[in-house]
């Protein structure tokens, strides 16, 4: 994970001089071990050398991961491992004493490597399953390895106690067993937990349990399957092993560059910080991430008036339950609770460097809750708006399909029967003049209601939809106008067809009543998922939103469903305005 700009590495002292004191031993220890073996080793000189760099290979990457994650006991388990593998390499040395700790300890590193899959990536054994097996593969490396030496009379002295043969066989096969069965378990363990992953993290634990998994079968296999099947020399088998051995620590610092675990650091780097002004400072978020080495941290804050949890674009959410791979800490200041850190438990098993984090950065986290409410309550604000224009509009159909369906039907059939009346044998002058009259004040009524109707709602955008109300609209225009539509009909939500068609309109009104233009454009079409919409004129121009309520209701309309209008109206240059709208909404 790269380091964000504005936080440095604020590793304690104590513990980089005891990472360097522990290099310096691990180093000294290989060193004086050569020493002590090669001079009579003989053709295995080599081999003996590469069991010594594979003990290093350990302890280098074990305090790598140390280093890059203090707070995580991988890095320790690591060196551990290294250790078993320098413990149970001292069997070839002839220092009294030395050899027998060798012996008791020849297969610890298959143990720790047991333990390091079973913990990685959080340090720590997960499940009661996981802390049963890893006992149970320390037992069979230490407890059933007794078998081993004791009845064997070629072991070390004191260990050989009697020189039995058939016990010898029989604890060799109990161990094998075991040791098998232990490895059983673990890669049911582990499928499991892969299976229960996500993408990102199966990526990067696949290869490695896998790698594991072959490894561990593979060492204490190798020597009867390799000489059986491949006719290897005792020598390439014990380099083999060797080379078995040395890829898991190189197994486990891969998954530490690739995700498996990131760095982090001491949560002093929070008072970094937060001591960090201006461009520099990255986000909450970020410096959390990077100081709990968690790229899938997540912040949330809490908004008491709703009782919800929302996001920091204030979108609600909701918190990890018991048993999800994620989970969660929450951020008090003052006793009250201002958000909460949600985390990948299982990178992070202990919630205890969390929840020190989330008292370091309480105050930071209250202040981007102030923001996230606002948001949220902005949100709010304009769903509501939405709701209310939406139900304005259905209210505007409505009144013009009863206008239209009911009172202007009464119209023309009163017009009807008054000229029915006109026509009638034996009127008079007078009753014909009168029908005739009535019969024209009726249609003037009926005219000045398609024009109120038109007003509302334009039957044609309820019928037919935007471009066949828009081409009626430009229709009845006295001035020049050129329509260019890219759009399709019915495609559109309701509210932005309407919403585009009193943009044209608006837009047109205004340009006959103050332009003094001899032609205009209307342009509407898709683009993406954003709908433009354009009223252009060759007129004077000058105009702007603040010379009259109908632009201004026009902004407030185009921003509630989430879009944006805009005016160019230089002097002498003409007027465009021009709406971008969602398509969806």
């Amino acid at each position: 994970m790269p380091t964000p700009r504005g936080i440095r590495s604020s590793l304690p002292r104590s513990l980089g001089r005891a990472l360097v004191l522990l290099a310096i031993s691990a180093l000294v220890l290989g060193t004086v071990h050569l020493a002590l073996v090669l001079p009579g080793a003989g053709d295995a000189r080599w081999v003996h050398l590469l069991f010594i760099v594979v003990f290093w290979v350990y302890v280098a990457a074990g305090l790598v991961a140390w280093w890059r994650r203090p707070s995580n006991r991988m890095g320790a388990l690591i060196v551990i491992g290294g250790l078993a593998l320098f413990a149970g390499s001292l069997a070839d040395t002839t220092v009294p004493v030395l050899p027998v700790i060798g012996t008791i300890t020849a297969t610890a590193v298959l143990a720790v490597a047991f333990h390091l899959l079973h913990a990685f990536p959080s340090g720590r054994l997960r499940s009661r399953a996981s802390r049963v097996t890893v006992a149970a593969g320390y037992g069979v490396a230490l407890v059933l390895q007794a078998p081993l030496y004791l009845f064997d009379p070629g072991a070390p002295a004191p260990l050989s106690v009697a020189d039995r043969p058939d016990l010898l066989m029989l604890g060799s096969t109990v161990q094998r067993a075991c040791g098998i069965a232990v490895a059983v378990a673990t890669t049911a363990i582990l499928a499991r937990r892969l299976i229960r992953s996500d993408a990102a993290h199966r990526r990067v634990l696949g290869p490695l349990f896998a790698y594991g998994i072959v490894a561990v079968i593979l060492i204490p296999a190798s020597a009867s399957l390799f000489e059986a099947v491949l006719g290897m020399p005792a020598l390439v088998r014990a380099a083999v092993q060797a080379v078995l051995l040395g890829g898991i620590p190189v197994a486990f610092a891969l998954g530490v560059l690739r995700g498996g675990f990131a760095r982090t650091g001491e949560l002093e780097e929070l008072g970094t910080w937060l001591g960090t002004t201006g461009g520099a400072r990255p986000s909450l978020t970020a410096a959390l991430r990077h100081a709990l080495g968690d790229a899938s941290l997540d912040i949330v804050f809490w908004v008491p008036d709703s009782r919800t949890w929302v996001d920091a674009a204030g979108a609600r959410v909701g918190l990890p339950t018991a048993g999800d791979e994620r989970s969660s800490v929450e951020v008090e200041v003052g006793g009250r609770t201002v958000g909460a850190i949600v985390y990948d438990a299982s990178l992070l098993a202990d919630p205890d460097p969390v929840r020190t984090a989330g008292r370091v950065v309480a105050i930071a986290v209250e202040r981007e809750r102030l923001t996230a409410e606002l948001l949220a309550s902005q949100d709010a604000l304009r769903a509501s708006r939405a709701r209310l224009v939406a139900t304005a509009d259905r209210e505007r159909r409505r009144i013009a399909q009863n206008l239209h369906d009911g009172l202007q039907v009464q119209l023309v059939l009163l017009a009807l029967e008054a000229q029915q009346v006109a026509n009638a044998p034996g009127s008079t002058p007078d009753t014909r003049e009168q029908a005739t009259s009535l019969r024209k004040g009726i249609d003037d009524a009926a005219a000045d209601l398609r024009r109120l109707v038109h007003d509302v709602m334009p039957s044609t955008l309820i019928e037919q939809g935007l471009s066949a109300a828009t081409e009626d609209l430009v229709d009845r225009i006295p001035v020049p106008t050129r329509l260019h539509l890219g759009i399709t009909d019915g495609a559109l939500p309701g509210a932005i067809e309407s919403t585009a068609y009193f943009v044209v309109a608006e837009g047109l009104a205004n340009a006959l009543k103050h332009s003094r233009a001899g032609a205009f454009t209307v342009r509407i079409e898709r683009r993406g998922d954003r709908l433009l919409v354009e009223v252009h004129d060759d007129g004077v121009g000058g105009a702007s939103f603040t010379a009259g309520r109908g632009l201004r209701g026009l902004a407030d309309r185009v921003e509630v469903v989430n879009g944006r209008l805009e005016m160019q109206s230089a002097l002498g240059h003409g007027t465009r305005l021009s709406a971008e709208l969602p398509c969806v909404l």
